[in-house]
């Protein structure tokens, strides 16, 4: 049973009070100065409080899933996929520390994607058009064009426009939510913005499916990286990356990291799901698993530590774009990325 959190011993309401203070003694000449430095100090038994669930900062990561329907008609607008409620954090968020959203565009429109991010990463999930950003203190102008299929990443600095020449949806993920937890502002950029184009992606799998070696491997797919972080691998120094296939008619085994993972299917026929659980069985599948079917254009997120295995009945192949957190886990060391096969 969860306890309630509270202080291991009762405190006076007078913050005067010398128990208050962590003294016995009359209070000292600069007891005002003092007792305002010491009002927010709290004390708690470790077994209440190491691992607290409650609504708010700690609250778990549910499962949650967005249909294409979000998407797929309306006026041009920023869709966020915001869980800011369930996980007490500010809006928007779709998980602790990054926050996706869905651009829709309308032919001749143009949105600016405003966050106090340190990475943001675009996939064009059907359009066509530009991207502009100014120079800054922060890093040099950007100017391109975007197709389908199409991935780019930026760094910190001037805010991007899109615009789109036919109507167009981008899928957007970036850390601000990160940011606006640890109460800071982006100071330089830590890498430079990179583009993957679509067609290099597809050829780059491709190439993968047709190696031999990759039908004994854990998940079928290309991690996207950066030339300026060798040591992570990683699309950003916060951010990961997967443009990734499951062949028709296998089941990719189980596998589980401390990372939360967004994931966007970018094509599939019905027959595919995720199944997802916290706990496997003694024969190393999942144990009671959630079955989340796959749409075309839909998104949903799988909580950290969480097993989950790609399964696709269908008879053709499905290709998903996961991203998540786990640059910044690879750079502490708590990934703890975990395969049964």
């Amino acid at each position: 049973m969860t306890q309630a959190i509270r202080p291991f011993a009762p405190q006076s309401a007078n913050p005067s009070d010398p128990a208050n203070r962590g003294e016995s003694g009359p209070p000292r000449d600069s007891a005002n100065r003092q007792g305002s430095l010491e009002d927010k100090a709290r004390f708690f038994d470790y077994r209440e409080a190491a691992n607290p669930v409650r609504k708010g900062l700690t609250e778990p990561i549910g499962y949650r899933q967005w249909g294409p329907s979000l998407h797929s008609s309306g006026p041009t607008a920023l869709l966020p996929l915001d869980t800011s409620a369930e996980l007490g954090c500010p809006a928007p968020a779709t998980s602790p520390g990054l926050a996706a959203s869905f651009l829709r565009l309308q032919a001749g429109d143009s949105l600016a994607a405003t966050a106090r991010a340190s990475s943001s990463l675009f996939f064009v999930l059907q359009g066509h058009g530009q991207i502009q950003r100014l120079g800054s203190d922060l890093g040099d102008a950007i100017q391109r064009t975007w197709d389908q299929g199409d991935l780019f990443v930026l760094p910190a600095g001037a805010v991007p426009t899109l615009s789109a020449d036919v109507t167009s949806v981008l899928y957007w993920v970036h850390d601000g939510p990160l940011l606006t937890y640890l109460g800071v502002q982006p100071c330089e950029p830590r890498f430079q913005a990179t583009f993957y184009g679509g067609e290099r992606l597809k050829a780059e799998l491709g190439n993968l499916m047709e190696d031999p070696s990759s039908q004994r491997s854990n998940r079928l797919s290309i991690l996207l990286a950066n030339a300026d972080l060798p040591a992570s691998r990683t699309v950003s120094h916060t951010l990961w990356a997967m443009y990734g296939a499951v062949r028709a008619g296998s089941c990719q085994p189980p596998h589980r990291h401390q990372s939360v993972a967004i994931d966007l299917i970018i094509d599939c026929d019905p027959g595919c799901y995720t199944l997802v659980g916290p706990a496997l069985a003694d024969n190393g599948s999942i144990l009671n698993p959630k079955r989340i079917e796959w749409e075309p254009g839909g998104v949903f997120v799988t909580p950290p530590g969480h097993w989950h295995a790609h399964v696709n009945e269908s008879g053709r192949v499905a290709h998903l774009l996961p991203i998540q957190d786990a640059g910044l886990h690879t750079y502490l060391r708590s990934l703890d990325i975990r395969f049964t096969g």
